[in-house]
């Protein structure tokens, strides 16, 4: 339980500052002391977390089906001739920035949350693909020999020898992609996706730095609370 200390501190400090917020007017005042509101009030933080969550979980969770999937394919031995193919795509996600995606994406989607959803998952795909192949290639051949040796099917070395020694290197680049992709997925409040952008895109239309500033917050303790915890799932169980 101790090794969950650090995300367990992050995630109550988000909680308690999702449902506080209202309370914290005097501290934003500071900020704004112009302004005539400077609690964001047009959708509850609790409302716009929930939504931010689900945004960020759905897009990356296509990100780990089709990157590690598709890095998977690649090293097989059929698959090969189409690593170049592979790895030049998963690129070409984060070539284009993420508002260039959203203008392309609303003519095909519409306004909502599938434009960001698109677009997070373009952009999260190349750290899951790198490292997932960097995993698997890493492995020591002996090691597939061994288990060739032992009997076992290309099906079960892969699930059973190099999925668990490649593990650690392929959730790093889970890691990344997600927490990436909590800050981006911001930019969705600018095609009608409701999140934790929407105080911050309010406050930049309205002038209003208190409102960038608690959306700010909110995303960062986000990005903080779910980074320390892939970092916990990387460490060995005795560290």
């Amino acid at each position: 339980m101790r090794r969950w200390l650090a995300p367990l501190a992050w995630l109550s400090l988000l909680l308690l500052l999702t449902v506080g917020m209202t309370h914290l007017e005097w501290l934003f005042r500071l900020i704004e002391p112009d302004m005539r509101q400077v609690i964001y009030r047009r959708a509850g933080f609790f409302t716009l977390l929930a939504q931010h969550v689900l945004v960020v979980g759905a897009a990356s969770l296509l990100a780990v089906i089709l990157g590690v999937g598709a890095a998977i394919a690649v090293t097989r031995t059929a698959g090969r001739d189409f690593l170049p193919l592979v790895s030049q795509l998963a690129s070409i996600g984060q070539t284009f920035p993420p508002v260039a995606v959203l203008a392309l994406a609303v003519p095909a989607l519409g306004f909502g949350t599938l434009p960001i959803i698109v677009a997070l998952l373009l952009y999260g795909l190349l750290p899951i693909v790198r490292n997932t192949l960097a995993g698997i290639d890493g492995i020591d051949p002996e090691v597939r020999e061994a288990a060739r040796g032992m009997g076992m099917t290309a099906g079960q070395i892969l699930r059973q020898v190099e999925l668990p020694l490649a593990a650690p290197v392929i959730l790093a680049g889970i890691r990344t992609s997600v927490t990436i992709n909590i800050a981006t997925a911001a930019l969705g409040a600018t095609v009608g996706a409701s999140n934790l952008g929407d105080p911050i895109i309010s406050g930049i239309v309205n002038g209003n730095t208190a409102y960038i500033v608690q959306g700010a917050l909110l995303i960062g303790l986000l990005a903080l609370c779910v980074d320390s915890m892939f970092e916990r799932m990387q460490r060995r169980p005795d560290a």
